[in-house]
């Protein structure tokens, strides 16, 4: 992860961390990075937070001022920005939000021509420009060129591109909806304009929640990251399903007929058992990350399918399964990526295709999501001075294998470090939470009885 860039783009809290002088000069350098060789053209997509429109028009702007034609989708989803980037031939996508974040925070995520997530070297190029020295072509570039003239970029709206993902969205489903009341919690983010249109095109008797954003209330309990609002609405309206998105839909948690969550992990086993019935998963393989909970990889093992572990980060799921071919992965927090259709996560594709299967099964979502006991899980985290210290003290390390012999196959530990703060996170799964927490503590007394604690 570079300086202002993490696994998820440049975020910050609005005009302080992440301001608008920030996304002028970042359109700047995209504008001019883009266009060394021809015109280039740009597309940008935001969320319903209120900060979303100053950097719209900021980083809008400056793309512009460096020679590049923006072409704006408005409040629209980051899987949407990452489709129409690839489907309409654009050298760049950018997307602005801060996901599931409260409303004033604020991110910039960058796509590529294939609507795939930015890579590591423009990134750096970009971070370099931000802080005034980017070299590149064999000189120094402490600032780069306006464009003049009739070389100057043009601002134009593209809601066109918005309607044909959600057009794309709906050739994908294979059964109608008609007959399934389905819940549908948007957040009062994206997906409020796109998700409740597509479920009721193809038949559903739609029912959504937080669909009035005022650019202060996205992901206010709502949404995937408060799903108990929507799990009381399932039951008291008497739902088949429901689905949660995040502020910019990339993330999709669901609720069966019960009102019970069923999370990214079940979600993943779901659809991919779905896959192998069917002879479609051809690497038989789900990509997790390490913080999946242990419930899956026993049901996969069950089930007979096999999984790979990644840090934790869409991203980094995703690189996992363009090396390794795989068709389906994601995290437990309902970033779920389907690599035949999409570059990145997108909940409302997932909605669509767990409501597939529950309509080739016949079965309602509880009877699908059963096989995966979810186990206990207990994350402690401690703030320390050294992250590589703390975890190779051999102490501290003979206190996390002898939780792990204490588990064996019942459970699992696993300590990681904080990829943006000085933070050693202690995770336990086991069959109580008891037990659990006991465990979990244990490894974090000696961490801190070791001197490794931050005061």
């Amino acid at each position: 992860m570079g300086k202002y860039f993490g696994t998820d783009g440049f975020r910050g809290a609005a005009n302080e961390g992440l301001t608008a002088d920030h996304a002028y000069r970042i359109g700047r350098f995209l504008g001019w990075y883009y266009g060394r060789s021809k015109k280039p053209s740009i597309v940008v997509g935001k969320d319903t937070r209120r900060s979303s429109y100053m950097l719209e028009y900021a980083i809008s702007a400056g793309m512009a001022a460096s020679g590049a034609d923006v072409y704006l989708l408005h409040v629209t989803t980051t899987p949407s920005v990452s489709y129409v980037t690839r489907v309409d031939g654009f050298d760049c996508g950018v997307m602005i939000s801060a996901s599931h974040n409260p409303f004033w925070d604020n991110g910039i995520k960058l796509f590529n021509r294939e609507g795939e997530k930015m890579d590591e070297g423009t990134i750096r190029l970009l971070e370099d420009y931000l802080d005034g020295c980017l070299e590149l072509d064999g000189q120094p570039w402490p600032e780069v060129p306006f464009a003049t003239k009739e070389h100057i970029g043009s601002i134009v709206d593209h809601t066109a591109g918005r309607n044909r993902y959600m057009g794309y969205l709906i050739s994908l489903a294979v059964y109608s909806f008609r007959g399934k009341k389905v819940a549908l919690d948007c957040a009062n983010g994206s997906a409020w304009a796109i998700a409740p249109d597509v479920f009721r095109a193809l038949g559903a008797d739609v029912k959504a929640i937080n669909t009035q954003p005022d650019g202060l209330n996205i992901n206010l309990d709502a949404g995937s990251t408060h799903i108990d609002g929507l799990k009381r609405f399932v039951k008291e309206n008497g739902c088949d399903v429901g689905f949660a998105f995040d502020g910019d839909a990339d993330r999709c948690l669901a609720v069966d007929e019960n009102g019970e969550l069923v999370d990214g992990d079940r979600i993943m086993y779901v659809y991919s058992r779905y896959m192998k019935e069917r002879g479609k998963l051809l690497t038989n393989t789900v990509v997790t990350t390490v913080m999946s909970n242990f419930g899956l990889y026993k049901a996969l093992d069950e089930a007979g399918i096999g999984y790979a572990k990644t840090r934790v980060g869409d991203k980094y799921v995703y690189e996992e399964m363009v090396k390794g071919g795989h068709r389906i992965g994601g995290e437990q927090s309902g970033h779920i990526i389907l690599s035949k259709y999409a570059r990145t996560g997108d909940g409302i594709l997932t909605a669509l295709k767990v409501m597939e299967v529950m309509l080739a099964r016949k079965l309602p979502l509880s009877r699908l999501a059963e096989p995966v006991t979810i186990y206990p899980q207990v994350l402690i985290n401690i703030r320390v001075k050294d992250k590589q210290a703390a975890q190779e003290d051999p102490a501290v390390k003979a206190a996390v294998e002898a939780v792990a012999d204490e588990l064996g196959d019942t459970g699992r530990i696993l300590v990681r470090e904080s990829g943006t703060e000085p933070l050693v996170r202690v995770m336990v799964e086991a069959p109580g939470k008891d037990q659990c927490q006991s465990l979990a503590q244990g490894v974090v007394d000696v961490i801190r009885a070791r001197g490794h604690e931050a005061v």
